[in-house]
């Protein structure tokens, strides 16, 4: 069995591209085209340039050798916190705005919540002289107002969305209202591996980087490429993805996906989809989200900007349908925890996003002798006012 996408676009029975008829010229000529253009040699020649030379890649495989043991584990870290623009979400803008110029497009939007996916697209947008608007919930804007600064500074143009809850879900609805509006010129980068197929697959495909340096990195420290475990926080799940992505298919390695609880999986503020989500369609896929009995989407919560998305990803959850991955749910006041930890064991200030992933030591017990492989997705800088406030620095 494979855990990979079939040739129709589906994760077993999650996926597809559930689409208004005004998108489909837009997302039929991204189907057709993405496989094609990222094969090119030229294209693999630019996006591997731009990886290492202003990305900064490889990020390294960093043994935690105080926090494991604490827990009395081998834990490995995959610093993605060391990317240029402090996240894993640059990998896939890059690999989108060499994907936008070769389909000639000169117009740029992008949704985000947390504001990391906002950055790395104003980043490379400004890196291509494109323009650049980004839709952001306007409660996002508020909680994360040195990435809106950043933006800024780096020539995209944000419009808060308005509507809804105010966070990443209404902004993703902006984004595709403009998408409809603007189909000739406008490409639009998605952040996580969300969305109608080709998203997914092509987002997976550009953070698969990660899982691909995990394996060779591994090798040299521990003498194989395959960890006993790999980590990761979701909520989209692009970070996962690409940890998880040369690993899909290689049932000898186990897989965690670390949910959001909120104030608690029945508080009614959570954002835990894999225990609180029905199967339904979230801006143009099929997948797990959280919805009332009628189909109504119901509003996530996470003290974590990047983790309040009402559903996940359809490779997750097929992964976690099929029982091919073991989902935990972690609470704020659990991943606040971790995150502080680590700043004090390793020297190292986590994403509250990371930090979700580093509370399953506190979940979970691991063997000495397992390897366990976690992806530090993103640096704490962003969330430095939300730690100032939780823990009265």
């Amino acid at each position: 069995m494979s855990y990979n996408i079939n040739e129709k676009g589906y994760y077993g029975e999650f996926g597809g591209a559930y689409i208004p008829e005004m998108l489909y010229p837009n997302v039929e000529e991204l189907r057709q085209n993405y496989l094609k253009i990222m094969a090119e040699p030229s294209f693999q020649e630019e996006f591997n340039a731009l990886l290492k030379d202003y990305v900064g890649r490889p990020s390294p495989l960093y043994f935690a050798k105080r926090l494991s043991k604490k827990y009395n584990t081998k834990i490995y870290l995959k610093r993605e916190d060391l990317n240029h623009t402090g996240a894993h979400k640059i990998n896939n803008t890059i690999g989108q705005i060499l994907m936008a110029k070769r389909l000639g497009k000169n117009r740029i939007i992008a949704e985000t919540g947390a504001g990391q996916h906002g950055v790395a697209t104003a980043t490379v947008c400004a890196l291509m002289g494109i323009e650049c608007i980004v839709y952001m919930g306007e409660i996002d804007i508020a909680r994360q107002a040195p990435n809106v600064a950043r933006m800024k500074m780096l020539g995209a143009t944000v419009i808060p969305a308005l509507s809804g809850s105010r966070t990443l879900k209404d902004a993703t609805n902006e984004a595709i209202r403009d998408w409809i509006n603007n189909p000739i010129d406008t490409h639009y980068i998605i952040g996580s591996v969300v969305g109608p197929h080709p998203y997914p697959d092509m987002v997976a495909k550009f953070q698969a980087v990660v899982s691909e340096e995990i394996k060779s990195q591994l090798l040299e420290k521990e003498g194989t490429e395959d960890p006993t475990y790999l980590v990761a926080c979701v909520g989209g799940g692009s970070n996962a993805a690409g940890t998880y992505y040369h690993y899909l298919d290689n049932e000898a390695v186990n897989i965690i996906a670390v949910e959001a609880a909120g104030l608690g999986v029945d508080s009614g503020e959570s954002a835990a989809t894999s225990v609180l989500g029905k199967e339904g369609i979230i801006h143009g896929s099929k997948t797990l989200l959280m919805q009332t009995n009628d189909g109504q989407i119901t509003e996530p919560y996470s003290i974590s900007a990047g983790l309040d998305y009402p559903g996940v990803g359809p490779m997750h959850a097929n992964l976690y349908k099929t029982g091919r991955a073991e989902f935990i749910a972690i609470t704020d006041d659990d991943a606040m925890k971790a995150g502080l930890d680590l700043c004090k064991l390793e020297g190292i200030i986590p994403a509250i996003e990371s930090s979700h992933a580093l509370a399953v030591f506190e979940h979970k017990t691991f063997k000495p002798d397992d390897i366990v492989v976690l992806n530090l997705s993103g640096r704490g800088d962003k969330d430095l006012q939300n730690y100032i406030d939780y823990f009265k620095l």
